[in-house]
């Protein structure tokens, strides 16, 4: 099974170009789960919901979609996985009631979060529940040199069946920053070296493209054969497209879908085209 999505299942630029004109931010994701099959969950990273509100999602998809919600900054970040046993397993109460609906929770760790820093890790994956599938994000460089650090995190993270996110950043910095947006996502992005692994069950590959669509072809035409291959060994990929503003990562995953040549819901018409074609007069 392949999972495939963007990193927000709403935004006021998608009305009228891939959901219907006059969607509400209560519908959104309830009409993007009819395109995608999954999404980054990035508001769990700044904010908890309420329960009612984890309700409504999980009465806003299908059954066989999957959410990749980030755990929140303060844990991550702020508290730097130090004495957050408390706090975590709230979070995952909170949660409880979508967990046959998550592919995975990510782990998006600091640049300041270093190889020496990796026994917080390990002591941080013994908490999560069984049933509760998890990924690591690094960004700090120490963790890409090829040597003991970064075996002693690839040796920790398959020992947990954990997956290592993959942040595919070159097509972003391939570009001139010649608009605020990619001026923008180019500040906040991190440009780190793309190793391909999979540690765990579901590797994770998040793409950040650049603005020409056809362009991301050069960047991603590897990952074509990749997906293929983890496929073939029964793993579970996914893979979510960012552009600089969003505007534009639905019509990117579409062009990935028809490059890799698999059936996938992406594939179909956007509801905001179904929608044109009904309002049509013959």
């Amino acid at each position: 099974m392949l999972y495939l999505g963007c990193p927000q299942w709403g935004s006021a630029h998608w009305k009228g170009r891939f959901l219907t004109r006059d969607c509400t931010n209560t519908q959104m994701l309830g009409q993007y789960a009819q395109i995608f099959n999954s999404v980054e969950g990035n508001t769990s990273f700044y904010a908890d919901p309420s329960p009612e509100t984890i309700v409504r999602w999980q009465q806003s998809i299908p059954s066989d979609f999957k959410f990749t919600f980030k755990i929140p900054k303060r844990i991550s970040h702020q508290a730097a996985l130090l004495n957050v046993t408390d706090d975590f397993k709230q979070w995952c109460q909170l949660f409880s009631p979508l967990f046959p609906y998550i592919g995975s929770v990510m782990l998006q760790l600091p640049k300041a979060f270093s190889p020496q820093h990796l026994s917080r890790l390990a002591d941080f994956l013994t908490l999560f529940p069984a049933q509760l599938p998890c990924s690591v994000e690094v960004r700090n460089l120490g963790f890409f040199n090829k040597d003991k650090h970064e075996i002693a995190l690839n040796q920790l993270l398959i020992k947990h069946n954990v997956d290592r996110v993959m942040m595919d950043t070159r097509p972003l910095f391939s570009e001139a920053p010649t608009t605020e947006a990619i001026i923008d996502a180019q500040n906040k992005k991190p440009k780190v070296p793309l190793h391909v692994i999979s540690t765990g069950n579901s590797p994770i590959i998040r793409f950040v493209g650049c603005s020409d669509l056809p362009n991301n072809r050069a960047f991603y035409n590897p990952w074509l054969g990749k997906i293929r291959q983890w496929l073939s060994e029964g793993k579970t990929p996914y893979v979510f497209f960012h552009t600089a503003d969003n505007h534009d990562s639905p019509l990117l995953a579409r062009q990935f879908m028809q490059d890799l040549g698999l059936d996938h819901p992406v594939l179909q018409p956007f509801l905001a085209e179904k929608e044109s074609k009904q309002n049509t007069l013959f």
